[in-house]
């Protein structure tokens, strides 16, 4: 079938439908298939095999280096010991990070981060400097202790090193971003639309939406095209070059959705399904099978005294290490507010922490003093409303620029007007990783559900500020911070607090 008729069949099916100006089959520019980039998805692991090989070559290269000057070996012996490393380390490499899926996740995750990359890195890291070690054992080679130590670490430290680097070019280059498809244009549609639309970092662009019979459209997703019915998904996927399909809530019937699936599962696709009772599904969850029929675990987390002390103890050290370390900051910016307008350094404001138990907040001051809270209570209000669109700055966030002082207005944009908190921490008022501090006249927009978010430490920086900042309606931001509270563990706090530096670092809106 030619383009041409395709695209005269897919225009036919977008007529079939209610009537709606979305409903046209619209041009779409698409990635050229000569360029060989039509398939991102599928190049996105190639990407990361060649980074993993060059990352470990510059880490045998390091090593080799370091022998020749810790222990005194000729250039000609430091180099054929980094040449064995890599001789035994990359194909055991490619076998360890293929059994532990390295690469096969991030054809199937668009969100995978360097933090989720640390654990299986270091595992093979470390397997394959014990299989060295092994290996001089057996043959009775000597091989100094520190030297393998030091492989362990170089390893591990230029793996994920590349693995960053590779995975800011595939979701920032034309070449790798996947055109995407929803199906289904009603509310959860058009809000994981939205969500996609806000995070360019995912590298997926949205195409348009496919539905029978779609809502009206958000207004900051007007642009976005319904292409057509589900009938015609064949043709859409075609036409607009798709690599990725999520299938969201529509009016299709339960057989139909299957049928449709089935469908997509020919088309060399990727499919993604957004399941039912989502908002139930937190961070922590697990997939188990009875007779094949899948079953998503919501275990409720008890957190015992153990872990509740490590997590203080945690704070304590962390916030006292932070502030040490950073006192000559803490005190530049303090200087910086004082200069640049009139009052006070800090500003204090009563938020609720675990228990809605009350405690003052510190930040840097960013505003003028006395400024009326009136015009952030009501836009507060309105964006619980999750079909809100942003404002002009693109952030759901309220943008006072008449009362933000020059240098307010640098502190938001960095975070840096946070670091005061560090002494809320330190007092055991806050937690480092937390569900966002809330002031009491929020509460009166909470629903039952929301005041879960209590039941845990307010943090500096949590599961809303990492994933979303300040690109998330109000409402969204309370079901992440009660997704948190309700799947509380160290290590979802480990893994946050690992991402935190990289969210700032993206800047993409504060939080």
């Amino acid at each position: 079938m030619s383009v041409r008729t395709t695209l005269k069949r897919s225009a036919a099916y977008a007529a079939e439908a209610p009537t709606s100006s979305h409903l046209e089959v619209p041009h779409v520019d698409r990635l050229d298939p000569a360029s060989g980039t039509s398939r991102g998805v599928s190049s996105r692991p190639r990407v990361l095999r060649v980074s993993d090989t060059v990352s470990i070559a510059v880490a045998c290269g390091i090593l080799s280096a370091v022998d020749a000057s810790v222990w005194n070996h000729s250039t000609a012996e430091a180099a054929s010991v980094g040449l064995v490393f890599a001789a035994v380390v990359l194909p055991l490499w490619f076998v360890l990070a293929g059994a532990s899926g390295l690469y096969r996740r991030d054809e199937q995750r668009a969100d995978l981060t360097v933090t989720d990359d640390v654990i299986p890195v270091v595992v093979a890291a470390t397997l394959a400097a014990w299989s060295i070690l092994v290996g001089a054992t057996l043959t009775s080679s000597g091989m100094p202790d520190d030297l393998l130590v030091g492989l362990w670490a170089a390893l591990a430290v230029c793996v994920l090193a590349g693995r960053v680097v590779a995975r800011s070019i595939t979701r920032v280059r034309p070449a790798y971003v996947q055109n995407t498809l929803i199906v289904g244009a009603g509310n959860v549609g058009q809000l994981l639309g939205r969500k996609l639309a806000q995070h360019p970092e995912l590298g997926l662009r949205l195409v348009g939406f496919v539905d029978d019979d779609p809502r009206a459209m958000r207004r900051d997703l007007e642009d976005v095209p319904v292409l057509g019915t589900p009938d015609a998904i064949r043709e859409i996927v075609a036409v607009n070059d798709v690599q990725r399909v999520i299938v969201a809530f529509s009016n299709e019937s339960h057989d139909r959705q299957l049928e449709l699936v089935h469908e997509l599962s020919d088309l060399e696709v990727h499919v993604d399904l957004v399941p039912r009772l989502f908002e139930a599904i937190g961070p922590s969850f697990e997939l188990h099978y009875i007779e094949g029929l899948p079953l998503v675990a919501l275990t409720p987390r008890r957190s015992t005294r153990l872990a509740r002390a490590a997590k203080r103890s945690m704070d304590v050290v962390l916030s006292a290490t932070l502030i040490a370390l950073l006192s000559p900051l803490i005190a530049f910016v303090a200087w910086r507010v004082k200069r640049g307008s009139p009052g006070p350094v800090f500003f204090r404001q009563e938020r609720l922490g675990q228990g809605m138990k009350p405690f003052e907040l510190l930040k840097f001051r960013t505003m003028g003093v006395d400024t009326d809270d009136a015009p952030h209570r009501a836009y507060v209000e309105r964006i619980m409303d999750t079909s809100e669109s942003p404002v002009g700055n693109n952030l759901y966030k309220l943008d006072r620029e008449d009362a933000v002082t020059p240098a307010g207005a640098w502190l938001r944009r960095t975070s840096l007007d946070e670091l005061p908190q560090l002494f809320n921490v330190f007092r055991g008022e806050m937690s480092l990783v937390g569900p966002r501090p809330c002031l009491q006249y929020e509460c009166d927009l909470f629903e039952p559900h929301h005041y879960d978010r209590f039941l845990v430490p307010a943090g500096m920086t949590g599961l809303w500020q990492v994933t979303a900042r300040a690109r998330t309606t109000f409402r969204e931001a309370l079901d992440l911070d009660t997704a948190y509270a309700r799947n509380w563990s160290l290590g979802l706090d480990l893994k946050l607090l690992l991402r935190t530096p990289f969210a700032l670092l993206r800047g993409k809106g504060t939080a």
